[in-house]
């Protein structure tokens, strides 16, 4: 392990997620990638294992009905590829499936960041003001 203690390495593991967690890099989808890890495998994050389709299957109904509730028509797709590549158990397809969906969700991530952010100043702009909350 190149001198590192596995306590160490757990250790600076924490610090990174913690980190991630909080620049909202990642959220609480990496926790339950993380939860299907087990004895079996014990890497599914880092090799990407995708044994459980219908743990997955589950996953990807949630991910489908929320982007298909904001609107995300691609995102909605992929996970709708993705789906039937899990039905199938085609581990191949899934993979695909996984790599185009981790791309169109970080696509659409950074376009509503970017349209929310122009929204924010479009309304800034024009004087908008939002009444103090009073506790």
């Amino acid at each position: 392990m190149l001198g590192f203690s596995a306590d160490r390495l757990r250790a600076d593991m924490n610090r990174l997620l913690a980190l991630l967690f909080h620049q909202g890099v990642l959220d609480e989808q990496f926790l339950q990638l993380q939860q299907l890890q087990d004895e079996s495998s014990p890497n599914f994050v880092l090799e990407r294992e995708l044994t459980d389709y219908k743990k997955m299957g589950n996953h990807l109904n949630q991910l489908m009905g929320s982007s298909s509730s904001i609107g995300a028509n691609r995102v909605r797709n992929v996970c709708i590829a993705f789906r039937a590549n899990s039905e199938q158990s085609n581990r191949a397809g899934c993979l695909r499936a996984l790599e185009v969906l981790e791309h169109e969700y970080c696509y659409l991530k950074s376009k509503l960041h970017e349209l929310f952010q122009i929204e924010q100043q479009r309304v800034l702009g024009a004087g908008v003001r939002y009444p103090m909350q009073q506790n």
